[in-house]
C-alpha cells in the first residue's frame, strides 16, 4: 500500500469519481490513476469502487470505510509537513480560508491587510460559498479555516470557535416611511414587502424565528446571499432590507438609512472552525488573533484539547465576546 495510492481514491471521491478531473488536478495521467487504484483493490481484495464497464459509479460499502481512514491518514501526513514547514520556515506557506460574501467584504478586510502585511511570503487563498459548503470544505480538509455563522455546527469533527456579534438593520430610502417611527416594532417592518437574505445565510434563521415568535408572516419578495445585491434592490423600492448591520456603509449607502433593529431579533455569533487534528503553525494563531482578539493561542489550544462540542462551548462561555 502506497500513500500515492490513498491520495488518489480520495481525490477521485471528492471529483465525484471523474478519473479524467482528478488526473488534471494532480498533474497526472487517467490511466496512471486508474491502475493504481486496481492494484490497492487488489492488494486489498475488495473493491472501493464500483464499476459500470470502465467508468467508477459508486463507492462501495467497504470503500467508505476504507476512504474515512485513508482522509485521516493524508490529514496526518499534512500535519506532520506542516511541522517540518514550521521549523524549517516559520513565515512562510499557505492559508486558506472558506467564508461568505458579508464576512470576505465587511468583516475581513481588517485582519487579511494586517495578516498579509505581518506575513508577506504566506500565500493567502479566500474561497466563497454558502455556509454548508463552507463547513464541508473545513470538514473535508479543503480549506484551514472556515467563517461562518450558520451551519458550522452540523460537523462533528470541526473545533468552533467564537469570534464575535453582531446584530442585523433595517435599510430603506431616505423618503420612506419607516424613518418617521420613534422606535420600530415588527409589525412595523412585516407591513412592508422584505428584501433580505437566501435561507441559510448570515443568521436568517434568527430572523425567521423572531417573526414567527410574534405570529407574523411577512411577504419576502427577494432574497439574495450578497449584501450589496440586498441594498440594491432596496434602491430600485422593490422593499424594505434586512441585512447584517456591519454590511451598512454611511459614507458609500449616503442615499439609504439605517434602521437599528437589534431590539427586534436574537443576536448572531459568527465562528471561525477548523477540523479536529488540524496542526496550526504559528501565523495561523496569529490570523485567529488578528481575527478574534480574544482567541489568544492559549484559549485556541485548549479549544483544541477539548473532546467535543459541549466542552468548547463550555470554555467559551464566560468569554466576553466583542460587538461588530
Amino acid at each position: 500500500m502506497k500513500l500515492q495510492q490513498l491520495r488518489y481514491i480520495w481525490e477521485v471521491a471528492h471529483h465525484d469519481l471523474n478519473v479524467s478531473a482528478t488526473a488534471q488536478s494532480l498533474y497526472t495521467s487517467q490511466p496512471g490513476i486508474s491502475k493504481q487504484i486496481r492494484l490497492l483493490e487488489d492488494e486489498l481484495g475488495v473493491d472501493i469502487f464500483a464499476r459500470s464497464g470502465k467508468h467508477l459509479t459508486r463507492v462501495t460499502p467497504a470503500g467508505e470505510a476504507i476512504l474515512k481512514t485513508a482522509g485521516e491518514i493524508l490529514l496526518k501526513v499534512e500535519a506532520i509537513k506542516q511541522v517540518a514547514a514550521e521549523y524549517s520556515n516559520e513565515k512562510k506557506g499557505t492559508l486558506s480560508i472558506a467564508t461568505t460574501h458579508t464576512q470576505a467584504r465587511y468583516a475581513l478586510p481588517n485582519t487579511i491587510r494586517s495578516f498579509t502585511e505581518q506575513y508577506p511570503d504566506v500565500a493567502l487563498h479566500m474561497h466563497q460559498g454558502t455556509p454548508l459548503q463552507i463547513s464541508e470544505m473545513a470538514a473535508d480538509g479543503t480549506v484551514d479555516f472556515a467563517i461562518a455563522t450558520e451551519a458550522l455546527e452540523l460537523f462533528s469533527d470541526l473545533v468552533m470557535m467564537p469570534c464575535y456579534r453582531w446584530n442585523r438593520s433595517v435599510i430603506v430610502p431616505k423618503d420612506h416611511p419607516l424613518c418617521q417611527v420613534s422606535k420600530l416594532t415588527l409589525q412595523d417592518v412585516a407591513a412592508f414587502p422584505l428584501i433580505t437574505y437566501v435561507f441559510g445565510f448570515t443568521g436568517r434563521s434568527k430572523l425567521d424565528e423572531a417573526f414567527i415568535n410574534e405570529g407574523l408572516a411577512p411577504r419576502v419578495v427577494f432574497t439574495a446571499a450578497d449584501a450589496d445585491v440586498i441594498k440594491t434592490y432596496v434602491r430600485l423600492g422593490l422593499g424594505v432590507g434586512i441585512v447584517a448591520e456591519m454590511a451598512y456603509d454611511a459614507e458609500q449607502d449616503d442615499d439609504l438609512v439605517s434602521l437599528d433593529a437589534s431590539h427586534l431579533f436574537e443576536p448572531s455569533v459568527t465562528k471561525i472552525g477548523c477540523q479536529k487534528g488540524t496542526f496550526l503553525r504559528g501565523y495561523m494563531y496569529d490570523f485567529i488573533q488578528m481575527f478574534a482578539p480574544h482567541l489568544e493561542r492559549e484559549l485556541v489550544t485548549e479549544a483544541f484539547n477539548r473532546s467535543n462540542k459541549a466542552e468548547i462551548d463550555e470554555l467559551f462561555r464566560d468569554v466576553e465576546l466583542p460587538t461588530l
